[in-house]
């Protein structure tokens, strides 16, 4: 045992790091490119809105004062966007700070945890850190989601109930009767977390946000989402939740730093509610773009998962990390999964029809490439068939 071991708490050594990928710079250095296709962190390529970009521009002579710790503008201006209690709102520095809160303020060492595999990965890491033990609901053959043995899981005693929805870096969902069939069968005495950051994306099909069905339910919950995704915020990271009661949200405030979101995140993101009509024109042209992705690598003879976000999951033959990074050496950055049993899937963001269409390219060229070499992608039947 050396003498860190006797400071560095037990858990952190379960853990990996973060796969946040190399950034752009480091990417366009690496492998001598002048333009780098980024398709990696699913990302809003149209960016926020034009009266975002004009006030953070003028907001050089403020950012020697503190922000607001209560949020206050963006508590009131949100609250009413979502129609619901300020009191009920808390706010991180992006959701995944929320997600830490969360972890360290409800569970302890032998606490048991549900999810949904695969998952975000922060979602069991916290788990471990805090010494919690870890349930997994696997999904279905198909990469969608499975009611039945999700109902079952959460009927049982279990301190958290937590999973994206739509599933990250999946992308499936599911149905209003399926969501009540979890919600009204949970047990009494679990938190249910939904992290809903890809929720902006689901035009389509029968997606129901949590939202909808638990503000009448029993039971403490919190949905947490995010201006990084579809507000195109990302860069600023702030991302709030709506918890159960005014009660939930202090406790978790009181885990959370003083300062935890900055003025120009605060107001940036008061901005984009007003200015919903850009969001939902890139989230539409985005939908529009996802589907096309999923089409064409399903006519690539890829397994590709269902997906209600902006981004798409598909499997090759190769390790990921192997795709990844010929496709990297190409120009075209995208996130290989590396959870076990997952590591021969992508998920790739989706960019602009420029972007989309490169990242094809690149791919067909990766695909002829180890067909030459004897090796070759995926070549099985869809998963949506």
């Amino acid at each position: 045992m050396t003498d860190l071991d006797k400071i560095i708490r037990p858990s952190l050594k379960q853990l990996q790091p973060y796969n946040s990928g190399l950034s752009m710079a480091a990417v366009q250095k690496l492998c001598g490119l002048a333009e780098v296709n980024r398709l990696a962190s699913n990302e809003n390529p149209f960016g926020p809105a034009p009266d975002v970009l004009e006030y953070i521009r003028k907001q050089q002579d403020h950012l020697h004062i503190y922000p607001s710790s209560e949020a206050s503008d963006l508590r009131t201006g949100l609250a009413a966007y979502l129609d619901t209690d300020p009191d009920l709102l808390v706010f991180g520095n992006g959701s995944e700070e929320l997600l830490s809160i969360i972890f360290r303020s409800v569970i302890e060492p032998g606490d048991r945890v549900i999810t949904l595999y695969p998952s975000f990965p922060l979602h069991e890491d916290y788990a471990v850190l805090m010494g919690a033990g870890i349930e997994r609901v696997g999904l279905r053959d198909d990469l969608t989601i499975d009611v039945d043995k999700l109902v079952a899981a959460a009927s049982k005693p279990t301190k958290l109930l937590i999973f994206s929805h739509p599933v990250n870096p999946v992308g499936c969902w599911m149905s209003r009767d399926d969501l009540m069939k979890v919600l009204d069968t949970r047990h009494p005495d679990t938190l249910l977390v939904l992290d809903e950051a890809y929720f902006e994306f689901a035009l389509n099909g029968n997606y129901c946000s949590g939202l909808d069905l638990l503000a009448s339910g029993k039971g403490h919950w919190i949905v947490l989402r995010t201006f990084s995704k579809a507000w195109g915020l990302a860069g600023l990271r702030i991302g709030y939740g709506v918890c159960s009661s005014p009660d939930l949200a202090a406790a978790l405030d009181l885990t959370k730093t003083p300062f935890n979101t900055n003025t120009l995140a605060q107001t940036a993101a008061l901005l984009a509610l007003g200015n919903e009509a850009h969001t939902k024109k890139s989230v539409a042209a985005i939908a529009k773009e996802r589907d096309k992705m999923r089409t064409a690598l399903m006519e690539r003879d890829l397994r590709v998962a269902p997906t209600q976000a902006n981004y798409v999951f598909f499997e090759t033959d190769l390790p990921s990390v192997e795709v990844a990074d010929a496709l990297m050496r190409l120009g075209t950055l995208v996130k290989p999964w590396k959870q076990e049993g997952f590591d021969r899937f992508i998920r790739v963001t989706v960019g602009r029809q420029e972007e989309n269409r490169l990242f094809l390219d690149h791919l067909d060229s990766i695909r002829v490439q180890n067909t030459h070499n004897g090796r070759r992608l995926k070549n099985t039947e869809n998963a949506s068939k």
